[in-house]
């Protein structure tokens, strides 16, 4: 049985190397950068198509952008430990069009995702918007939880004299300032909503990586912890039912992208079939 364990950086391969060169960059800046009120998240980050901070660029820009020391240390330490093995067997560019591509998928299947979980939310605001009599008003009322606190900025101002015109229309439906007060701010809260909807980090890509060595060496050992011994096709099929369970609970708080995880695993699978069936993929 094969055992992997993973060698020096003195002799990484170009690409892995570089490419953990640009993301600790790429972190350091962000820290940087945001003492001075630049917010690097906002702009590499990838937004939701809808959101009017969306670029397409995003796809790229947003596997370099890391929301702490523990999100990019465990995402460097991967790309170091299974990169590596990848990048001696396929060669720097095969490996980086892989690792690009992979990363892509996953942003494209976090924002599918999101389209689905946003839009009702979206509909039911445009609803109000065009209409906005009581019945439509209260209905989206009583089922949306507004995603604003105090921490959330001027924002946060105008949904407390929102609050106050949706008192003022439960008293006089027919005031009209009070719902041109209302259509203002859910105009600009649809806008922040669809803002809000961010993902950062190379986890996608990194998650086609683990799919890749865990395929073409499946009986290889990994250490967890290292100390534990698991072959590397049990530790990706774990992992992914891991990412699968936690994407479909999607519990309230979990700021994990697990979906845009299961996409760079997923696209990770076809390009690797792909390959295997044209014979290319050692």
């Amino acid at each position: 049985m094969r055992q992997y364990s993973p060698t020096g950086f003195k002799v990484l391969p170009p690409v892995v190397k570089n490419l953990l060169i640009i993301n600790t960059l790429f972190f350091l800046a962000t820290l940087a950068l945001k003492k001075y009120h630049i917010d690097l998240v906002a702009m590499l980050g990838l937004h939701y198509p809808g959101a009017s901070q969306f670029k397409l660029y995003q796809l790229i820009t947003y596997m370099f952008m890391h929301g702490g020391w523990e999100h990019i240390i465990f995402n460097m330490f991967a790309l170091w430990m299974f990169g590596n093995i990848l990048e001696n067997v396929w060669g720097g560019k095969r490996f980086l069009i892989y690792y690009f591509i992979t990363g892509i998928g996953a942003g494209i299947t976090y924002i599918i995702w999101i389209h689905f979980e946003i839009s009702p939310v979206i509909n039911k605001i445009n609803a109000v918007i065009s209409d906005p009599n009581l019945n439509n008003l209260g209905a989206f009322i009583s089922v949306h939880k507004f995603a604003v606190s105090q921490y959330s900025g001027e924002i946060w101002t105008h949904f407390l004299k929102f609050q106050q015109n949706v008192n003022l229309l439960e008293n006089n439906p027919s005031d009209i300032h009070a719902t041109q007060g209302v259509v203002s701010f859910l105009s600009e809260y649809k806008g922040y909503l669809l803002n809000q909807q961010v993902v950062i980090g190379a986890s996608g890509a990194i998650f086609g990586i683990l799919l890749a060595f865990g395929m073409m060496f499946p009986n290889t050992l990994i250490y967890l912890y290292f100390a534990i011994p698991i072959k590397a096709k049990w530790f990706v099929l774990g992992y992914g039912a891991i990412e699968l369970v936690s994407a479909v609970m999607n519990r309230p708080g979990d700021n994990v992208a697990h979906f845009a995880h299961l996409g760079g695993m997923l696209v990770g699978f076809l390009i690797l079939t792909y390959w295997k069936k044209k014979g290319i993929l050692f």
